[in-house]
């Protein structure tokens, strides 16, 4: 499976992004997709998360501004960022479990996200 990722940019502390993960491939069934994120000198944690079936799961940090959601037909998840913060800085990557795995086993590259102050 291939991720492909789009949507990252530049933006001032209040706005918003959305960001978008497509993923292609063949035969494949797709369990869990999500993102996770980067910042300079920080591991890497888990934003947010979407099953096949519709449950999500938020970091504490993003519940209430981040709101993730997919397009099973299109094997594609979307994450929309809004009140962003600087602290939302990083590299934001898609991922995704699939096949009999429902923990993650396909990463995209990630997208840089940026909030100025």
């Amino acid at each position: 499976v291939q991720l492909q990722a789009s949507g990252g940019g530049l933006v001032q502390a209040g706005g918003s992004l959305r960001l978008s993960c497509a993923a292609s491939g063949r035969d494949f069934s797709i369990n869990v997709m999500g993102w996770y994120r980067q910042a300079p000198g920080k591991q890497r944690e888990l934003v947010a998360a979407i099953t096949s079936g519709g449950g999500t799961n938020y970091a504490d940090s993003v519940k209430g501004r981040f709101t993730i959601s997919g397009d099973n037909a299109k094997n594609t998840v979307y994450l929309q960022m809004n009140s962003l913060k600087p602290d939302d800085t990083a590299v934001y990557y898609c991922s995704a479990a699939w096949g009999s795995s429902w923990t993650m086993n396909s990463w995209g590259k990630g997208t840089l996200v940026t909030v100025s102050s």
